[in-house]
């Protein structure tokens, strides 16, 4: 290149003694000096009186002196004034020729050039390596090249009859529901019966209702015994963070279904992708979510045809899907897995205690530990049955006993039992509260009947807890509902009763007791002041938004009030007149820590109201079996909790 130089050289030095030929301006940044050819730079000139610096021409491979000398500009225009003033003597016509020229240097673009050749390579590469995972992209279903290079590929997986074990015969406790998902693998495997008869094979199912209670697992069933290929995706794998990849996910998976028909599509919790969209530019919409719902819509009902593909999909938020996604001609039939009833949780661990060895017969325990059970779902029922086989493992036992199920119960209920030590006052306190809400269950009609009342302290925080058996009725009366409200004040109000003061420890019962007081109102029209209007709770409502005045709203709460201050007064009255049984409960309970619906009879006598048939076939020697006391006590030392104050 040659030697720097400043432009106050370059024009003492070099301009001003004629050895310019012209300047070659690189860049816009750097300006070479080109000398001409008899041009003769000596240490007399360089080293002249109106230089401050000496110059020398740089060596070039020889060792002979280059006539090359260059200088950095700050812009073309500070240079060409600079030029303009240093040539003011010279006639236009002589100055010297300036040249601008653009020229790479390749070493430097090719470093600048080299984070974003690592980066393609770092992905192309961890693509290659994640097309090898099961599961990752294409390669996940067994061929093609998989990566971020297929990412628009579905990722359903394709289960076959051999790959799941689950049949009908293992889900329980949902016979309806369990019928109609049989009748759809009917359809695929004996279509001729229906279509000869001009009947037209159902397009889905939509499987809603609580959490464990069996969608998935009828799914399963589903794959095991269709015989059909199925393939089986979550609502949440269409939505990925790169736009178009959910529609594009949507497309190949109804491509490949076609290709495979008959079969089923499975969409497990299809509430991630199927929400109602959004009105208007102010609902909060996510726009690769909706257009993913398009294409979900347009696939289960458009131009395209979808013969032999049943959609099956399941989700416990069916309020909160679209309409045009719930509408007959995508899914025609909605098939709601509820919480069993006594028989269906009897049903269900039948099928759960066939693996467990048992101190006896399958249907006893069954028929004791769905009455033990009330609102448990089936994978509720489950967790109790290898909870109940961990707790006789861990004190060595040859098999699994009554006592077992109802310790895994009474931890699933309340936590775990806490070596926490109360004082004496507080142990009182605790025994009258669950005495209070025992006797008020027992000598209230409407009242649910007690099961078991304990004071052992919980790691959940609870200090006790009371069990009972709800009624499965599907209609209450005001009165009903009264009761439960008493009955739920009774803890507060023996408190009252017997220590002259009340406690933290019903935080829980008066937020039951709000609950159905404020439904009785809003919901069920119960109430004469506010009248026959129902106002049920909108999920979609904005914050603050409701559909009464705020004159309804005052008369709500009035009225709420008015309703609980009765309730508690006529509890504490039927604390009074049985104080006598309350003194006597809680004193066994300080005594046992925990007694049950026998220990009740025996020390206040029978209940006075008839009792439905399930209770009655718990507490009668029909149903439930002789308790055996397990061989040595169940060591839960190391399982210590901190208690908050509360009581059940």
């Amino acid at each position: 290149m040659g030697t720097e130089i400043t432009f106050v050289d370059f024009r003492n030095t070099l301009l001003h003694t004629g050895m310019v030929e012209k300047l070659e301006v690189i860049n816009k940044k750097m300006a070479r000096v080109v000398l001409k050819p008899n041009a003769k730079v000596s240490n007399t000139t360089a080293g002249s009186s109106n230089t401050t610096n000496g110059l020398t021409a740089s060596p070039n491979s020889n060792g002979k002196k280059e006539k090359s000398f260059y200088f950095f500009i700050g812009s073309v225009e500070s240079l060409e004034e600079k030029l303009t003033k240093a040539q003011a003597h010279v006639h236009p016509e002589d100055w010297v020729e300036v040249q601008y020229m653009s020229r790479t240097n390749w070493t430097l673009e090719l470093l600048k050039s080299l984070p974003m050749v690592a980066f393609v390579a770092a992905v192309y590469f961890g693509s290659r390596g994640l097309s090898g995972i099961p599961g990752a992209g294409a390669a996940g279903r067994g061929g093609g090249a998989g990566g971020i290079f297929s990412i628009g590929k579905s990722t359903a997986k394709k289960i076959t009859k051999e790959d799941v074990s689950v049949t009908f015969a293992d889900v329980a406790g949902c016979q309806q529901a369990k019928m109609e998902i049989m009748e759809f693998v009917d359809f695929l495997q004996n279509s001729e019966r229906f279509t000869k008869l001009g009947a037209k094979i159902p397009k889905g199912a939509l499987l809603c209702g609580p959490p464990g209670t069996g969608k998935t697992l009828l799914a399963k069933a589903v794959a095991g015994e269709s015989g059909v290929p199925f393939y089986s995706i979550s609502g949440s794998d269409f939505i990925e963070m790169f736009v178009g990849v959910g529609p594009s996910r949507v497309r190949d998976l109804f491509k490949e279904a076609r290709a495979n028909a008959p079969c089923i599509v499975f969409i497990d919790e299809i509430d991630a992708v199927g929400r109602q969209r959004g009105r208007g530019g102010f609902s909060g919409g996510n726009d690769e979510r909706e257009n993913t719902l398009n294409q979900l819509l347009v696939e289960m009902d458009g131009f395209s045809p979808t013969t032999g593909v049943v959609v099956l999909a399941g989700t416990n938020r069916a309020d909160i899907l679209d309409q045009a996604l719930t509408r007959p001609g995508r899914f025609d039939r909605q098939i709601t897995v509820d919480r069993p009833d006594l028989q269906g949780r009897k049903e269900i661990f039948e099928v759960h205690l066939r693996g467990i060895k048992l101190e006896g017969e399958v249907k006893e325990y069954a028929g004791r530990l769905a009455g033990l059970t009330p609102g448990f779902a089936g994978a509720d029922i489950a967790n109790i049955c290898n909870e109940a086989a961990i707790v006789a493992a861990r004190r060595k036992a040859e098999s699994v006993t009554i006592v077992d199920f109802e310790t895994a119960t009474d931890r699933i209920i309340g936590g775990l039992e806490s070596n926490k030590i109360m004082s004496t006052e507080e142990r009182s306190i605790v025994a009258h509260h669950e005495a209070g809400h025992a006797v008020a269950g027992w000598f209230l009609e409407h009242a649910d009947p007690l099961l078991k009342v304990t004071i052992i302290p919980r790691t959940s925080g609870a200090l006790g807890f009371a069990q009972y058996l709800p009624r499965e009725v599907f209609l209450r009366s005001q009165e009903q509902i009264m009761d439960l409200v008493c009955m739920a004040l009774a803890g507060r109000a023996a408190e009252e009763v017997f220590f002259g003061r009340v406690t933290t420890g019903a935080s829980d019962d008066l937020r039951r007791v709000t609950q159905l007081v404020y439904s009785t109102i809003k919901d069920y029209g119960m109430n004469s002041r506010v009248g026959q209007l129902s106002f049920p709770r909108d999920d979609n409502a904005g914050p603050g938004e409701k559909r009464y005045s705020d004159s309804t709203a005052e008369a709500m709460d009035d009225e709420a009030r008015a309703i609980v201050d009765e309730a508690y007064q006529r509890t504490v009255d039927l604390m009074t007149e049985k104080k006598a049984q309350v003194e006597m409960v809680a004193n066994l309970l300080l005594e046992k820590e925990t007694i049950t619906h026998d220990d009740l009879v025996d020390l206040i006598g029978a209940r006075p109201f008839q009792g439905d048939s399930a209770y009655q076939e718990y507490v009668s020697g029909r149903g439930p079996m002789k308790k055996k006391e397990p061989q040595e006590e169940i060591d839960n030392t190391e399982l210590d909790g901190v208690l908050t104050p509360g009581l059940a």
